[in-house]
């Protein structure tokens, strides 16, 4: 087992245990003021060269474990969520728009444990390796069609720099969140640095008014300021 396998079983008690592989990570520049008040409190927009983000992620959720059972029904499955970037001081980390998963059970529990923005719908995905490559597809049920996310990458992941905009928007060791009675919500998410496949072409079909409401539709008209395509790997989520 390597550094990365031994700080995953030695972090503190895990909720949630399980592998995030494949991550396609669709990233928009926004106007900061828009995302201020989804913001958890005492916490503020993690800026770059004083723009802020938010990012389509799409990704498996595989070998999936609370506290410590694997579920029948509720190991693997697809995760489709909207999400922006946030500091707690030195920390970086997330906070979400929307979350997407196909099992009620799993989004019933999310809402009732943290108030997390969960909802469920109908899902598929499929990563395959083809003409030499790596071909990704998300796709998601809302309003009546389905939603889609196609990318292919090349076949072999890299280690990118800490100082790529791909590091930026994918490493993140702390998820945020607002309780019921508006206190923070913190989790760390403990997990080795990915590796990212170089990604050759990005196709979306997706009605953002629909999936996310009309406050966001108007990102069906913007291109992405980065796409990323990263490996993924085991990752231990704890209360914090």
């Amino acid at each position: 087992m390597g550094q990365a396998g031994t700080q995953l079983e030695t972090a503190r008690w895990a909720f949630l245990r399980a592998e995030w592989r494949t991550l396609c990570l669709l990233t928009y520049a926004v106007e900061p003021e828009r995302l201020l008040p989804w913001v958890p409190p005492g916490l503020e927009l993690d800026l770059r060269d004083g723009q802020a983000f938010v990012s389509l992620v799409a990704f498996d959720f595989l070998e999936t474990r609370v506290l410590g059972v694997p579920w029948p029904g509720y190991v693997n499955f697809p995760e489709v969520n909207l999400r922006f970037y946030v500091r707690e001081g030195a920390r970086r980390g997330v906070a979400f728009v929307r979350e997407y998963v196909p099992k009620r059970l799993i989004a019933w529990i999310a809402r009732g444990l943290y108030n997390e923005p969960y909802s469920a719908a109908p899902m598929r995905s499929l990563v395959a390796r083809e003409r030499g490559g790596l071909f990704v597809r998300h796709g998601l049920w809302k309003g009546g069609r389905e939603h889609t996310l196609r990318v292919r990458a090349e076949p072999e992941p890299h280690l990118l720099g800490e100082d790529t905009p791909e590091h930026f928007f994918k490493e993140h060791s702390w998820g945020y969140g607002t309780s019921r009675r508006g206190g923070l919500v913190r989790y760390e998410v403990r997990h080795p640095v990915w590796r990212t496949y170089p990604v050759r072409s990005v196709e979306l079909d997706w009605d953002w008014g629909v999936v996310y409401g009309d406050a966001w539709a108007d990102l069906g008209d913007r291109a992405p300021v980065s796409v990323v395509v990263a490996e993924g790997s085991p990752v231990a989520v704890s209360p914090c």
